[in-house]
């Protein structure tokens, strides 16, 4: 123990003094922001040990340990180390955000829109980067600091980003360069060029030292790994609505709870992505049920409009044929009026004839639009003819499309009922899981309870063995005083 034990002339750090400095070095670093695996480590004060060695080798330790606090402390005041630091943890930020956006939008399967929380945090992590270490201009307002400088140069470095700048510039909602930077970035994740214009933009240095400090994001390797890792979010689909979309005013904060993990909940994970995943497939399967139910009834429908228009057209075609046969009996009587008439002019008187001609030109008049009349009504006939077998033929198919949206229909219940099954199972599963870690963790408690009860032993046996020393000490001098006077 007297390792340990400092001189006496000298001052003694005590352990809050060095506790206190290893929290200012810690404040002053902001976190240190670590990859454990694809989560996200914010190391604290508590994962440090500062207890010192059991056995240290030479008596200037706490000198050592002193002077090791105070080299961190000055460490973390240095603005290059903060600003190393500073990128280190954007970097890893940056990888975090992509990585969960590639998978969450492959597991979704669909197009991506503004509501995307993950896509949200992404947007977010990129702001961030793209603003550090920029420098602030001057203006009537006060210093500025926007990102929407350095985009601007994107489309004199490449020609296709002029298209997306134009449309920025165009839209009326936005009255702020945040604003425009963050609906630019928009614009290039769904043409599925944003890493190809962060690139050129990173190449161009020269460019970039007007709006960025030399040690800043953009101007280090760490810009480069980020646009390498934009390549991958060319497999996601993204849509957005801007037009109503306020992005002057957004707040971008990065939610840290989205990436953080408990090393005792992973199995519990486990098991909730698993229930997530076949929630998602069941509400999947439920869409696809009520969108093909909502298909079977517009066809029903039109097949109740069909049978519908098809009796009209056989009442029309009824009328047709009765109208097609009176024409016909007309036609017979008008020809039989013609015959008379006819042989009535041969045996007659000269001066009658000139009036049975007129008659005559008047039944052969009637007669021509009669038969003109007979043309039409029977053009009409076949052309409802054709209409009706067209009608027959849709019905047909129809009929068909409906029996195999049922077949499918009972195939998706057959799946939607497995899915239920399973969910079950896994909700057991878990159940049983959750209740195995709680009576680990009761067990955990009643261990510490009884360490807890044997360090006070412990102790009390300590004390007891020093009072035992104290009169051991008293005894052997009273022992020493009598053993003279024995002399």
């Amino acid at each position: 123990m007297s390792a340990l034990t400092p001189p006496t002339d000298m001052p003694t750090p005590t352990t809050d003094k060095i506790t206190q400095a290893a929290m200012e070095t810690i404040y002053l670093c902001k976190f240190r922001v670590s990859m454990d695996g694809e989560w996200l480590c914010l190391r604290e004060l508590d994962d440090i040990s500062l207890t010192p060695d059991p056995e240290p080798t030479h008596e200037g330790s706490w000198e050592d340990l002193t002077d090791l606090v105070e080299q961190m402390r000055d460490d973390t005041e240095d603005p290059n180390y903060l600003m190393a630091n500073e990128r280190m943890n954007l970097m890893n930020m940056a990888k975090l955000s992509i990585k969960g956006l590639i998978e969450s939008a492959l597991n979704l399967g669909r197009t991506l829109d503004s509501d995307y929380a993950p896509l949200q945090q992404f947007f977010v992590v990129m702001e961030h980067c793209l603003k550090h270490g920029l420098k602030a201009k001057k203006t009537f307002l006060g210093q500025n600091k926007s990102f929407w400088g350095p985009l601007e140069l994107v489309e004199k470095l490449v020609p296709e980003a002029a298209e997306i700048t134009a449309s920025v510039k165009d839209l009326p909602g936005l009255k702020t360069p945040v604003g425009r930077g963050r609906a630019w970035l928009r614009l290039a994740l769904m043409q599925k060029k944003l890493s190809e214009y962060m690139k050129a933009l990173i190449n161009k240095k020269e460019l970039l030292s007007e709006f960025y400090e030399p040690n800043a994001l953009m101007m280090e390797e760490e810009g480069a790994i980020i646009a390498g890792l934009l390549v991958g979010l060319n497999v996601i689909d993204a849509n957005f609505c801007m037009k109503g979309e306020d992005l002057d005013s957004q707040v971008g904060v990065i939610d840290f709870s989205m990436y953080l993990k408990d090393g005792n909940s992973s199995k519990g994970s486990e098991g909730d992505g698993q229930i997530t995943a076949i929630l998602d497939q069941k509400n999947y399967v439920e869409e696809l049920n009520r969108h093909l139910n909502a298909t079977v009834n517009n066809l029903q429908a039109k097949v109740d409009a069909l049978e519908k228009s098809n009796t009209k057209l056989t009442e029309e075609l009824a009328v047709a044929n009765n109208r097609i046969i009176t024409l016909q009996e007309e036609m017979e009587r008008v020809k039989e009026e013609s015959s008379y008439i006819l042989e009535s002019n041969r045996k007659g008187p000269k001066q009658d004839r000139t009036a049975e001609g007129q008659a005559l030109s008047e039944a052969r008049k009637h007669l021509k639009e009669e038969t003109q009349l007979r043309l039409d009504v029977e053009k009409e006939l076949e052309i409802q003819i054709s209409m009706r077998q067209e009608m027959e033929l849709a019905m047909k198919m129809l009929e068909k499309d409906v029996c195999e949206k049922q077949d499918a229909l009972v195939s998706l219940r057959q799946q939607l009922d497995d899915l239920r099954a399973l969910k079950h199972e896994l909700a057991f599963k878990l159940q049983s899981s959750d209740l195995g870690v709680k009576q680990k963790t009761e067990l955990n408690s009643r261990l510490e309870e009884k360490t807890n009860q044997m360090a006070a032993t412990i102790k009390q046996l300590e004390q007891s063995e020093k009072d035992l020393v104290k009169q051991a000490k008293t005894l052997n001098s009273a022992a020493n005083k009598l053993i003279p006077k024995h002399h």
